[in-house]
């Protein structure tokens, strides 16, 4: 199956694999997203998903294969250059990873004081009101998380993530554990991201609505490999019974 040439190649991953203990969870992956792609890659909860976004922004070290964002095979970064390349990838994770502790201003502003030291208040001010904005949340600017809704904590996650103007987009099941309604507003949002700030994604999922509404191409992971690679309907247009129960499976089971 062909894959969808928006550009050049932000990420490619070549023979990846990775076991914990004798667990094998990736079995020789390849994959390669081009600039401005969505692309998702779509498989049951615990077939190696978001083992393999942690890779690629290396929070884990895989046992053989060859992983490269923006040209950089990140195995050989040593500790300043993996920093570098990680402000450049935007990692918004399942549960948001929101400090507690801190208003969503103070939530927002933290990844920009930690990492853009020279910025101004009227500066770090903008940045966090511009991104609210993004996110159509500007009103929330003083709240606490808890006083959120689990749609609202996944905005400000993404809004949180989107201060440092990331290239590229890792979303760990971004629509998991919220309602229909609120999905569908996820689902708007990542497609706004991708051409209000020209980001290549990488959106990571079990739900079938999800693939269909943000990717520009799927890629089906099955007992380690990816099985098909293409647009949702070409995907499932296969008569591999693997990929067919679980398309049934989950519009079964809504």
């Amino acid at each position: 199956m062909e894959s969808t040439t928006i550009g050049e190649e932000v990420i490619t991953i070549k023979d990846l694999h990775k076991s914990f203990g004798s667990k094998h969870v990736l079995r020789g992956v390849d994959l390669q997203v081009c600039k401005g792609e969505n692309v998702v890659v779509l498989g049951r909860s615990g077939t190696g998903k978001s083992v393999l976004i942690k890779i690629i922004s290396r929070l884990l070290k895989p046992d053989s294969g060859t992983v490269k964002v923006l040209g950089r095979e990140v195995d050989k970064l040593n500790d300043k250059e993996l920093q570098q390349l990680r402000l450049k990838i935007g990692f918004s994770f399942q549960n948001s990873a929101l400090y507690d502790s801190m208003t969503v201003g103070e939530n927002l502003e933290f990844p920009l004081v930690r990492n853009s030291k020279h910025l101004k208040r009227k500066e770090i001010n903008i940045a966090v009101e511009t991104v609210l904005k993004a996110v159509g949340l500007s009103e929330a600017i003083d709240q606490m998380p808890a006083e959120l809704s689990g749609g609202q904590r996944k905005r400000i996650g993404i809004a949180r993530t989107l201060i440092l103007r990331p290239e590229i987009m890792l979303y760990d099941e971004p629509t998991a554990g919220l309602d229909p309604i609120t999905c569908i507003e996820i689902n708007n949002l990542i497609n706004l991201v991708k051409e209000q700030y020209n980001t290549t994604s990488i959106i990571i999922t079990h739900d079938l609505t999800c693939a269909k509404a943000t990717g520009d191409r799927v890629a089906m992971l099955l007992d380690g490999t990816f099985v098909k690679q293409g647009s949702f309907e070409e995907v499932f247009a296969s008569d591999d019974k693997r990929i067919q129960d679980f398309y049934n499976y989950n519009f079964t089971n809504k």
